[in-house]
Formats: C-alpha cells, sequence, structure tokens
C-alpha cells in the first residue's frame, strides 16, 4: 500500500462492484491534468467476486484487453482498494524531527490497527500539527492485510502489469471530489451499489468512514415496499429519485425510514468532526456516485445537514477534449476513485 504519492509514469485502475475504470492523466496538480486515455469497462458481479483461478484469469484478462483497447501503453497500475478492505484513521504523535516520528509510528502502530500487525500491510502520511495541541502532530494511518494485498497485486502482475501502489478508495475519491483552495471542511461522500464512502477533507481527510448499504438497500427496499421487480425499482430511484410529485411520492414514502439512518450518520460524522475541530467550519457536502445522480438527493441532504450540499466533479480539474466527454457522458460520475488515484503526485 502506498499513501499520498505516485511513482512516475502509470494509470489508475478502479475495480467496482459492477465494472473496471480506468485513467492515465498528464500535467501535476499545480497546472492542471489533461486525460489522455480511460477505459470504462462493464464486468459481471460473478468475474468480481470469482475467487478461483479462473475467476482471478478472467479479471486479468478483462483488464489486459480494456488497456490494450484504451491505448494504455505503461504496465505500471495504481490500484484503488476497497473500503472494507481497509482501516484508516487519524492518529497523533509527539511533534519532532521528521525521522523521528516515523520510528514513533512505526514502533506503535500495531496500537492503532485492527489487525496482528504481522497480518497487515501498513503506510501512513504525516499531515501536520495537532489542531488541540502544538505539541502534537496528526498523522493519517490506514492499513489492509497483508493476504489481500498480495492477492491484488498478483492478479494484475500475472498479465504483465507492475503494480506501483495501492491506496484506499475513500482517500483517492477524496483527491478528485475536493474544490480547490478552500479554506473550511467539506464532507465527501461516495454513494456505491453497496456501500456508502464517507470522508471529512481539511487540506486532507481527517475522518474516514465506510457505512453499510448503498443503492441496492434501496432497490430492494422500493421493489418490496411497492411490490414491482428489482430492475423496475431502480429506474424509479434513478427517474424520479426523492421527488414528491412523482408516482404520489411512493419511492420516497418507501426510502424514509433508510434515508432518515442515512442521514443521521452523515450528522453524526459532521459532530465527531466538529467536536475535534471546534474552530473548523464543514462549508458544504459533495455528492458522487449515485448520490450525484438520484434526482432530489442533495436537496435531502441539505435540508437534513444544514449544509449547502451539491453534485460532486471529479473532473474538475481535468481537462477534457469534447470527443472525451461525450464518451464519457453516461458514466462521468463514476469515475471519482480512479481519477484521484491518477492524481498522485510523485513526493511525498
Amino acid at each position: 500500500m502506498s499513501l499520498g504519492y505516485g511513482v512516475g509514469d502509470f494509470f489508475s485502475l478502479d475495480i467496482g462492484t459492477d465494472a473496471l475504470r480506468m485513467v492515465q492523466l498528464s500535467g501535476n496538480a499545480q497546472h492542471g491534468w489533461a486525460l489522455q486515455r480511460f477505459a470504462y469497462v462493464p464486468v459481471s458481479r460473478s468475474i468480481l467476486q470469482d475467487s478461483s483461478d479462473t475467476g482471478k484469469r478472467r479479471l486479468g484478462e478483462t483488464i489486459a484487453s480494456a488497456a490494450e483497447q484504451a491505448g494504455i501503453r505503461t504496465k505500471n497500475i495504481a490500484l484503488g482498494l476497497p473500503s472494507n478492505k481497509t482501516f484508516t484513521t487519524i492518529i497523533e504523535v509527539p511533534t519532532q524531527d521528521k525521522k523521528s516520528m516515523e520510528k514513533v509510528v512505526r514502533y506503535h502502530e500495531d496500537q492503532y490497527i485492527p489487525m496482528p500487525i504481522e497480518d497487515a500491510k501498513v503506510d501512513y502520511v504525516i499531515l501536520g500539527p495537532s489542531p488541540n495541541d502544538p505539541n502534537l502532530t496528526e498523522v493519517l494511518l490506514s492499513c489492509t492485510s497483508v493476504n489481500y494485498a498480495e492477492e491484488r497485486m498478483e492478479g494484475v502482475e500475472n498479465f504483465g502489469f507492475n503494480l506501483v501502489a495501492q491506496e484506499p478508495d475513500p482517500i483517492a475519491m477524496s483527491r478528485a471530489l475536493t474544490p480547490p483552495g478552500l479554506n473550511d471542511a467539506r464532507l465527501i461522500i461516495d454513494y456505491g451499489e453497496d456501500t456508502t464512502d464517507l470522508s471529512v477533507v481539511y487540506g486532507a481527510p481527517r475522518l474516514v468512514r465506510m457505512l453499510p448499504g448503498g443503492l441496492s438497500i434501496l432497490v430492494r427496499t422500493v421493489a418490496n415496499s411497492l411490490n414491482v421487480k428489482e430492475s423496475q425499482a431502480r429506474q424509479f430511484i434513478l427517474k424520479f429519485g426523492l421527488a414528491q410529485d412523482k408516482l404520489d411520492g411512493q419511492v420516497f414514502k418507501a426510502l424514509n425510514q433508510t434515508l432518515e439512518n442515512f442521514a443521521s450518520e452523515l450528522s453524526k460524522s459532521i459532530r465527531f468532526f466538529q467536536n475535534k475541530y471546534p474552530n473548523v467550519k464543514v462549508g458544504g457536502v459533495v455528492l458522487s456516485g449515485f448520490a450525484g445522480i438520484i434526482p432530489f438527493m442533495a436537496e435531502y441532504i441539505e435540508a437534513k445537514t444544514g449544509i449547502p450540499t451539491v453534485q460532486g466533479n471529479p473532473w474538475q480539474m481535468v481537462q477534457v477534449t469534447p470527443q472525451q466527454q461525450q464518451a464519457l457522458s453516461q458514466v462521468a460520475a463514476e469515475f471519482a476513485v480512479a481519477i484521484g488515484l491518477a492524481e498522485r503526485t510523485n513526493s511525498r
């Protein structure tokens, strides 16, 4: 695993729940990025969830074919790690020179992770002074299991690729979705198919959470409540969303309790952040994934949190040609993780 920095020429790979997304950029964070190559390939869940040798081979072949068709020449990959396979937290250590702090983190890291240290692959980034004590420094610490990291590495290297970095999805998507030049914090929400990634960003991610449940939960809830097929329920949600003047408001009524629970978790995260950073305002909520395309979801969250809420744009720092924009028109909102991975810098 490798947090916060890149390694020269590479492309990003986001293996989602139903598709692969690849991005290769040129440029840098200071002067802006330009989209060079990309790929979006729908993949059945049966392949993505198949851990057998046959399943791994089929997925590897799909990755290799997609990269070739996209014209990607480099073999270096930065790979996203799903939040349900990682643990990320913020710790505080005594402020001292960088090498001494690194030694402290490495010596005590087993105290902060929820798995035996011998089974964990751990990385960290020094964020800066603690807001509560100038004698302490904040460090973002993240880990995944050694077995899972090595399995992912083998999965791509068996097809001739070189895995140069693995990064948790919430950190990658925060990089792409955080508006530039902020003086306050932002709550970033990526609402996926089965889970929701949440990150409160103030210069860097200061709180990272995974919430169980995503669009699939909403679909099953509406299907059961309205006695319709799940495919039809999905269409209702994505077309009418939370509109109360469509279908007599039945979709909203069916989802009311689920959405209340979701909004409650968002409010808890905001309170947790503001208790730790009392002088920092959460100035906005940024939506991605399905939360950014379900009609009236932004208005609902804004009403529940009292914080301005907008649909995020993961392409905000990336130049895209008209032809590329047209090709991406139906799936652009799904690229937050892939773009965030591709926007990694080359310095720690």
